[in-house]
């Protein structure tokens, strides 16, 4: 059974920073197209960024320069550095997996809160 668990999550003051993590288990985050998402009460789910197997990287506009994914392959784990954090970066972080070759989503985690006070 495929697990993706969501760690580093917290409560920050603004221009402060957070390093999530999402260790996997059954998927291999290497072959895998993952990503991390994140959802503020009230609002949809809002696509953060995404890494390819090929290390490709897609940001959204409003976390580019600020925010950094990576895969630690030996761990098989996938991160989320995030710097300079403002109070609208607060919501439920989730990382998510799927198939290599389909940019989709098919496994998600359980999500971190990260909460950011101005």
């Amino acid at each position: 059974q495929v697990q993706l668990v969501e760690s580093g999550g917290g409560s920050v003051q603004a221009g402060g920073s957070l390093k999530l993590s999402c260790a996997a288990s059954v998927v291999t985050i290497s072959n895998s197209y993952m990503g991390w998402f994140r959802q503020a009460p009230g609002k949809e789910r809002e696509e953060v960024a995404t890494i390819d197997v090929f290390g490709s990287t897609v940001y959204a506009d409003s976390v580019k320069g600020r925010f950094t994914i990576s895969k630690e392959n030996g761990k098989n784990t996938l991160c989320l550095q995030m710097n300079s954090l403002k109070p609208e970066d607060t919501a439920m972080y989730y990382c998510a997996a799927g198939p290599w070759n389909f940019r989709r989503f098919d496994y998600w985690g359980q999500g971190t809160q990260v909460t950011v006070s101005s």
